[in-house]
């Protein structure tokens, strides 16, 4: 089940990396609903190993996702799903496995039906967004700002997940999946922007002790902290491409003050911890 929680995991990401490389319409919107589709059957497994007591973490092998041909990694992506189908043996709960290997089959059978495309553009490097014409300095900064962020926001996914998969806190399972909902936004629209700039990458492997977290309460503040951070990163980026890009400004106003609303959950998170402190 172990081994099974890795391999959804994997396939999960190269799934999601293939939707922020597509350019057509149809292929994006399959690749994306096939990877909200895995990271639910991920969770289930996960579920299940904590169901049974069985100890487990997020690490993974790399997934390599540079390609010339979008059909090159959905070729990849098929193998990768006909070893979860066998893998699925070791699941116990034969409800779960049947919808997992149901969806599995149909998936396999419609990435098969995709159309093809050229897709090495989100790899070339050109550091250009929507032919928008950035200095030297803006455009280091955007870079930045987008490997840095991107990693961040999967980093959280993870975390949150993990939080409230380990959690019987009505209140807080709420917070976490508004987290892990936004931090999926925020991940995506990031990709595009670096698929789009010749600079699209997967995330690096987080290391255990960022999720298996012992002070929960504490994580929350400083968690706090670095959203205040990421906040002024935010409009650090606003003024420096608000002379040649309103639209850019824009989107990094518009994730400023959602990360407002993201400090404030996490508050009520914390002030929910305190109060069960207190309570005892």
């Amino acid at each position: 089940m172990r081994e099974l929680l890795v391999k959804i995991h994997e396939v999960w990401l190269e799934s999601l990396m293939g939707a922020m490389m597509s350019k057509t319409t149809q292929n994006k919107r399959l690749l994306y609903e096939f990877s909200d589709i895995l990271f639910r059957h991920f969770q289930w497994i996960e579920n299940g190993l904590i169901k049974d007591g069985i100890d487990y973490d997020y690490n993974r092998d790399t997934v390599a996702i540079k390609v010339d041909k979008l059909s090159v990694l959905v070729l990849d992506i098929v193998r990768r799903l006909n070893e979860i189908e066998l893998l699925l043996v070791e699941c116990e709960d034969k409800a779960l496995r049947e919808r997992i290997k149901t969806d599995l089959e149909y998936m396999v059978y419609r990435l098969k039906l995709l159309k093809d495309e050229d897709v090495k553009s989100s790899f070339d490097m050109n550091r250009v967004y929507q032919d928008i014409e950035l200095d030297k300095e803006a455009t280091d900064a955007l870079t930045l700002f987008l490997f840095e962020e991107s990693y961040k926001e999967y980093e959280l996914i993870m975390i949150y997940n993990y939080l409230k998969a380990h959690c019987s806190d009505s209140f807080l399972i709420r917070i976490f999946d508004i987290l892990i909902q936004e931090s999926f936004f925020h991940l995506r629209s990031f990709g595009e922007m670096m698929a789009e700039m010749g600079i699209l990458g997967v995330p690096r492997v987080i290391h255990p002790s960022l999720y298996k977290v012992d002070d929960i309460k504490q994580f929350l503040l400083d968690g706090i902290e670095e959203e205040i951070m990421a906040k002024e990163e935010c409009l650090k980026l606003s003024e420096a491409v608000s002379s040649k890009s309103k639209e850019l400004a824009k989107f990094f106003d518009f994730i400023n003050y959602q990360e407002n609303y993201h400090i404030e959950l996490m508050k009520e998170a914390v002030e929910h911890y305190s109060k069960k402190e207190s309570d005892g």
